[in-house]
């Protein structure tokens, strides 16, 4: 009787094991590379820094990147300290690189946090199609931002370093559509590959906690 019982806990105790196996891997999807997410070679330089730089690549006219940017904002107050999100708008034609110019002459004037999400809703909400300069120092200036700060910003040598740059960075990536993210210049991430724009930030964290862990 007494074997028998030892037998019956050691086979609960084997079976209690299995489960909470099984639970672990049901709640920690397997990202595999090729699959989920994509290695990019040779690695994008994101420049000098001990923090782990998950890259957001982005228009303001794309649908999906307005839908995206709540998800992300969310996703950003739950990052571990040692990882940053970066923006880096893409750039494939004239009306991207003046929305392009746009956001890097906020981040310029140090009015990114307000500006960004003003343009994001111009162009989806109000249904502006920023298509000029005109059009952008405009919306610049209803939003409390001096013309002058603006003409000075908008074709400043800065400015232009930083439009030259995401869009070298956009086509050394490789990328093809917008929203997508890369991970410390290593990985490629896009909605159709991970499984949508929430599995998107599940991948980006996992990748950006290897990177930590790793020391990168």
């Amino acid at each position: 009787m007494a074997t028998l019982r030892r037998h019956f806990l050691q086979w609960l105790t084997g079976l209690s094991l299995a489960l909470a196996t099984a639970a672990c891997t049901a709640d920690t999807p397997a990202w595999q590379e090729g699959t989920h997410y994509d290695v990019i070679n040779p690695a994008v330089r994101v420049g000098a820094s001990d923090e782990v730089v998950v890259t957001e690549f982005f228009w303001y006219g794309c649908g999906h990147c307005y839908t995206f940017e709540p998800l992300l904002e969310t996703w950003k107050g739950s990052l571990p300290a040692g990882v940053v999100v970066k923006g880096s708008p893409a750039i494939w034609n004239g009306p991207m690189e003046l929305h392009a110019r746009a956001f890097y002459v906020a981040e310029a004037l140090g009015v990114l946090d307000i500006m960004h999400p003003v343009i994001f809703n111009a162009m989806h909400v109000q249904r502006k199609r920023l298509g000029s300069e005109a059009a952008v120092r405009e919306l610049f200036v209803a939003n409390g931002i001096s013309g002058a700060d603006f003409d000075k910003a908008f074709d400043s040598f800065g400015v232009n370093s930083q439009v030259r740059q995401a869009d070298a960075r956009a086509k050394s990536a490789k990328i093809t559509g917008t929203p997508s993210l890369m991970v410390n210049g290593k990985y490629l991430i896009t909605a159709q590959k991970a499984g949508g724009q929430a599995n998107m930030l599940k991948v980006a964290e996992y990748l950006a906690d290897r990177e930590l862990a790793a020391g990168s």
